[in-house]
């Protein structure tokens, strides 16, 4: 015979082992991560810089410079030799755009932020409260898909997955 009152802190016990505890109030797991950058009227901003993407193709490459008279003919022309030549694929970019201020990210706002994107199935790695590799990897999709190909949270996706408050002189009338 069970007495409830045992079964039900049992039960207590094995729900409150199954929640994550959350690490240390830092949720950038190291120290090369982006961070948000404020600025002079208290708002902040993501910067993120893609390189750009060269790719070799055959070209001519002058070898030997075309010898002039001074009366402009051409006494020998230029010599060219075939070798590859980089050529740009994708054009630096860098992207700028608003983000949460350093401070609002606390372990239990990216727990949250990973909550959100779990929910909408953007997210399938274990809740750590940190801003690691998965969690990037969900943002850059979600943000991507709207128009955003960056891994830093957007306050307008944070906004939009309800982890902040959007001010009440910013909601479009529906």
């Amino acid at each position: 015979m069970t007495r409830p009152p045992l079964l039900a802190a049992a039960l207590a016990l094995s729900l409150a082992a199954c929640e994550t505890p959350l690490p240390d109030d830092n949720p950038w797991p190291d120290i090369d991560a982006p961070r948000p950058e404020r600025l002079a009227d208290g708002t902040c901003q993501a910067r993120e810089v893609t390189p750009a993407v060269y790719e070799h193709v055959m070209g001519e490459v002058q070898v030997i410079q075309a010898e002039i008279a001074e009366d402009g003919t051409v006494i020998r022309p230029p010599i060219y030799r075939r070798a590859p030549v980089p050529r740009v694929v994708t054009p630096r970019e860098e992207l700028i755009f608003a983000s949460p201020c350093p401070e609002q990210f606390t372990a239990e706002m990216v727990a949250t932020l990973q909550r959100a994107l779990a929910a909408r199935g953007y997210f399938d790695a274990e809740i750590s409260a940190r801003l690691d590799a998965p969690t990037t990897a969900a943002i850059r999709t979600w943000q991507a898909q709207r128009g955003l190909p960056s891994g830093q949270l957007s306050l307008e996706t944070a906004r939009a997955l309800g982890i902040l408050a959007t001010p009440v002189d910013q909601i479009d009338e529906v």
